[in-house]
């Protein structure tokens, strides 16, 4: 699987079987689900997780939790747009 066909995946009504929770939650995201991304996620506790949470609270304008989870997974907030971050956490993690 790569990007495109991830991407081409939205037109499903459940995600690519045997991803990991991390793609399933960027999944759900992408399909514009914040919800069911963030009650993926939430629970999930290492760096991976830590940087989509930071992702999805800064989509959702929540920027002071964004930078408390962007530490947590050693990162900075990305001057970069959200939709550029997002894809550049879903091929991070499909690599």
């Amino acid at each position: 699987m790569n990007i495109n066909s991830f991407k081409e995946s939205f037109s499903e009504n459940k995600p690519p079987q045997n991803i990991s929770v991390y793609l399933k939650t960027l999944w759900y995201e992408g399909k514009g689900e914040w919800n069911k991304a963030h009650e993926l996620i939430q629970d999930v506790d290492d760096f991976k997780a830590s940087w989509i949470h930071a992702f999805l609270h800064r989509k959702e304008g929540d920027i002071s939790n964004a930078d408390y989870w962007y530490r947590r997974a050693g990162k900075k907030r990305p001057a970069v747009s959200l939709e550029k971050e997002w894809e550049e956490i879903v091929v991070a993690l499909m690599e």
